[in-house]
């Protein structure tokens, strides 16, 4: 993921919080937020002190970034994504990461449905 499809700035985060929705599983809270004349989408990872040490934390981030690149044609362009990571993700691997990342943006209805 290149850095113009990160969120970074809070007054960014704060926008998605206030005016976008919201969906949640155990494991994932995505917040997203439609953006007119956006060319591709904008991601930006919360993960919290709580879920455990920096290594821990990073590894969520990782997890969630290779998910989001590999369904990012199944996602619609003009969207920006919050995602919060809750604590039970901290023992997740790659694969139940992309699943639970997958279901939560299914139900939402932001991600398109499997052939």
């Amino acid at each position: 993921m290149n850095k113009r499809q990160r969120i970074k700035k809070n007054r960014e985060f704060q926008k998605v919080f206030k005016d976008g929705k919201s969906f949640a599983n155990r494991q994932f809270i995505v917040y997203h937020y439609k953006k007119e004349g956006q060319t591709e989408f904008r991601i930006g990872l919360s993960v919290s002190k709580k879920i455990g040490n920096a290594v821990t934390r990073n590894r969520i981030k990782r997890y969630l970034r290779q998910t989001f690149l590999e369904l990012k044609d199944d996602l619609q362009p003009d969207m920006d994504y919050v995602i919060i990571a809750r604590k039970q993700a901290a023992t997740m691997d790659f694969h139940e990461t992309k699943k639970s990342l997958q279901h939560v943006l299914r139900i939402s209805r932001l991600l398109k449905k499997k052939k």
